[in-house]
């Protein structure tokens, strides 16, 4: 217990937080993130420095071994998640807010998942905030489970693989880029989620269009 309140204290210091939080310390960060409905854990900015880390000569984290135990963690998590929806999805939507959960977090995910069906699991990978609630909001909408898990695969799999792979070699093939990890995240976001947003968009201009 003492070690994860040590890794939470750190949480400002990403390059320090990786330093001292290893396989295990960055593999639990991402576990409760998803699994635990705990969103204000730096999942994308986490993933990129530790890739960068392990890029580093000498670095005690070896990338593949990292991306193997964060995708087992990132898919077992939203598993859970999905499990709390499906079995008390209606008492979370009655939920007062606190200092950990908001309901317009959760009615944000609602929204997208209304909007992008199934694929919101994958897309809201990259997006903070939406990819803790958004298996939570499939359980409660009782989405078919295999969909469920094939989805969830896809997602927690391109995201942990981006982000730490994103870190282990673009940052290091830029000169100066890892001074702007932030930014870099915010351009991953964009670019994963522009097909989905626009394959919405095209679907609401087509219902619109009026029939012959």
């Amino acid at each position: 217990m003492d070690f994860l309140l040590d890794l939470f204290h750190q949480l400002r210091d990403l390059e320090s937080l990786v330093a001292t939080a290893g396989y295990v310390g960055i593999t639990a960060i991402i576990f409760i993130e998803t699994g635990l409905l705990f969103p204000f854990l730096p999942g994308d900015s986490l993933l990129v420095t530790a890739g960068l880390a392990a890029a580093a000569v000498n670095s005690p984290l070896n990338v593949w071994t990292l991306g193997a135990l964060c995708s087992a963690a990132a898919i077992v998590g939203d598993q859970i998640a999905y499990g709390i929806g499906r079995r008390s999805g209606e008492a979370l939507f009655k939920r007062e807010d606190s200092r950990w959960f908001k309901q317009s977090h959760l009615k944000a995910a609602h929204d997208f998942y209304e909007k992008h069906g199934g694929k919101t699991i994958i897309l809201a990978r990259f997006m903070p905030f939406a990819r803790t609630f958004a298996p939570v909001v499939a359980g409660a909408a009782k989405m078919h489970y295999p969909t469920f898990v094939f989805y969830n695969v896809i997602g927690g799999l391109l995201w942990i693989w981006s982000m730490l792979l994103t870190g282990y070699y673009v940052v290091k093939m830029v000169p100066g880029l890892d001074q702007h990890v932030e930014k870099l995240i915010i351009g991953i976001i964009l670019l994963s989620i522009t097909p989905g947003i626009y394959g919405w968009w095209r679907s609401r201009q087509g219902k619109r269009a009026p029939s012959a």
